[in-house]
Parts: C-alpha cells; sequence; structure tokens
C-alpha cells in the first residue's frame, strides 16, 4: 500500500475510535453487553394472592416479566394471559425467573379475589405471583418503572384513572428494563422468552445503582 492509502486508513481507523467513544460518552450502557436498558425499577410494595408482602428485595437478581391485567376482564386480559401461560411454560423449570400479574383494578381485586383467580390458573405462585396493593402505587410503577403505559395518561384524580395495557416489560437481574413487548402478539410472545433465556445466563451485576 502507497503513503497515502495508508494515511487514508490511519485517518478513517481514527475517525471510526473518535465515532465510538463519543457514543460511549453519550449513551448509557454503550459499552456494556447488548442495549441501553429502557428503565430501571423503582422500590415497590405489593401483596400477594397469598396476602404476602412482596417488594422489589422480592425479585432482586431474578429475571422475570411484569404485566398488568384484572379478573373480571372480558377482552384483552384472557388472550394476554393465555400467550403468558406459553412463557410460563416454557420457562416455569429456571428457579430465577419469575412472572408477575400485578391488577389494575385493586378495587376489585383483593387478595381473596386474586387467589381465586390464581387457582382458576393451575399454575405454581411461586413462579407466577398475581400482586394488588395500592392503586396510586400500581399505577406509577407501571408507567415510571415499567414504562408499559405513557405516564401522561396519569390524571390528577386517582379514582378516575384507569390502565388497561397490552404491554409487558422483561425485567433482568440487575432491575433494569431490558425491553417492552405486545403480549397480544404470540411472534412478539416467543421473541421475549429467548430474549429471558439469555438474560437468565447473565449473571447480576455488582454495586449499587
Amino acid at each position: 500500500m502507497s503513503k497515502k492509502g495508508w494515511l487514508y486508513t490511519g485517518f478513517f481507523v481514527a475517525l471510526a475510535l473518535g465515532f465510538y467513544f463519543v457514543l460511549a460518552q453519550v449513551i448509557p450502557g454503550f459499552t456494556k453487553k447488548g442495549v441501553a436498558p429502557v428503565s430501571f425499577v423503582r422500590p415497590f410494595a405489593f401483596t400477594t394472592q397469598d396476602g404476602q408482602p412482596f417488594t422489589e428485595k422480592s425479585i432482586a437478581g431474578k429475571v422475570y416479566v411484569a404485566e398488568y391485567f384484572f379478573t373480571t376482564c372480558k377482552g384483552i386480559c384472557p388472550k394476554m394471559n393465555n400467550n403468558m401461560r406459553l412463557v410460563y411454560d416454557k420457562l416455569k423449570g429456571e428457579k430465577d425467573f419469575l412472572i408477575l400479574s400485578h391488577t389494575c383494578d385493586p378495587e376489585t381485586d383483593s387478595v381473596p379475589q386474586m387467589k381465586k383467580y390464581a387457582d382458576s390458573m393451575a399454575v405454581d405462585t411461586r413462579k407466577w405471583v398475581f400482586l394488588t396493593g395500592r392503586k396510586d402505587s400500581l399505577y406509577n410503577t407501571a408507567r415510571i418503572s415499567y414504562t408499559i403505559d405513557d405516564p401522561a395518561n396519569n390524571l390528577k384524580n386517582i379514582e378516575d384513572d384507569f390502565l388497561h395495557t397490552q404491554f409487558w416489560a422483561l425485567v433482568d437481574r440487575n432491575g433494569d428494563v431490558k425491553k417492552v413487548y405486545d403480549g397480544l402478539k404470540q411472534s412478539e410472545v416467543k421473541e421475549l422468552i429467548k430474549d429471558a433465556e439469555k438474560l437468565l445466563t447473565d449473571k447480576p451485576e455488582t454495586g449499587n445503582r
């Protein structure tokens, strides 16, 4: 190669390295494996179908998928949970995987109601957990932590607010939301399963956020 050719090659290599350095500075997580997280899970406190407390500490180091539904729903919820069963059947044997189904109608979905629904699903509730709690906390977690509904939908009067979303959030061992999926599309459900399997091979990072 001529001297001029080497100069051109060196210039473009330096340009590429400079571009990579800029991206690493301005895009969080760019230099880490995979893509930057969509969001991260903030502290929460809910109650399981068995009346037990459930917080962010309950899922520390776990990979999980989070969804919202309500037990009396006749619309999208039955189809969503039929699709979620595909996830459950595929990954229930993974000790570090969970499904969290939050109610969006806690006034109706009391602990006994959630227990009744969980029993009707005939699943292992150590692997597929059904959660109820304060409406404002449930909705803030959906919108701020999981980003599965627009935060702008949060009305000033929580009594007039109603969340009804078909989207699911996949969370890694570090509490980062890696991706959001449409729970009504089996193609995206299958993609979620593959992504969860990959996340289960990763070890949690050390240190605080």
